[in-house]
């Protein structure tokens, strides 16, 4: 099965500040999709879109959509439930998991006070993300523990140290 990834640049400096952040994003998430999609359930080709942005933008969609006025490291849109197609696949088309939108001046704040490289933590949130279309979320403490697991085996086979800073 494949990812399409749909990339686009919509704000920031990230071809400036993160020239690789592409390469980054499609690797991570591949590696996020590989690891942790029921690929038997979705069919032949999944589709997702991320937005490189900057906090400006990000806030506003996280007002609009969220009902929060401030701006934040990574949004996801998921556009299905998996659960759904697994019960009701539809062979014929790719599956549309949804849409992430990362904002650059967050993530490298959050880098720098976190001791990490842009890259990684730029990673990380692209994992996370791609986790969150793919139905899983961290609403209580077990799906938190959960998913943060999976993101860190996932994190570890792209070289990365766990950003939660368990294997330090």
């Amino acid at each position: 099965m494949s990812l399409d990834i749909d990339l686009s640049v919509a704000a920031g400096p990230w071809r400036e500040d993160l020239p690789q952040a592409e390469d980054i994003a499609r690797l991570a998430a591949q590696a996020a999709f590989d690891s942790a999609a029921d690929k038997a359930a979705l069919g032949d080709t999944a589709e997702a879109s991320l937005v490189l942005a900057d906090d400006e933008f990000v806030q506003r969609l996280n007002r609009d959509y969220r009902g929060r006025d401030e701006a934040t490291n990574v949004l996801s849109f998921a556009a299905l439930d998996v659960e759904t197609v697994i019960q009701n696949p539809d062979r014929g088309a790719p599956v549309l998991l949804g849409d992430m939108v990362i904002a650059f001046e967050t993530v490298a704040r959050e880098a720098v006070d976190q001791d990490k490289s842009v890259a990684d933590h730029f990673s990380h949130l692209v994992v996370h993300a791609m986790l969150h279309l793919l139905g899983y979320d961290h609403g209580t403490c077990e799906q938190a523990a959960h998913m943060e697991k999976l993101e860190v085996q996932i994190l570890r086979g792209l070289g990365i140290s766990d950003p939660y800073g368990e294997d330090e």
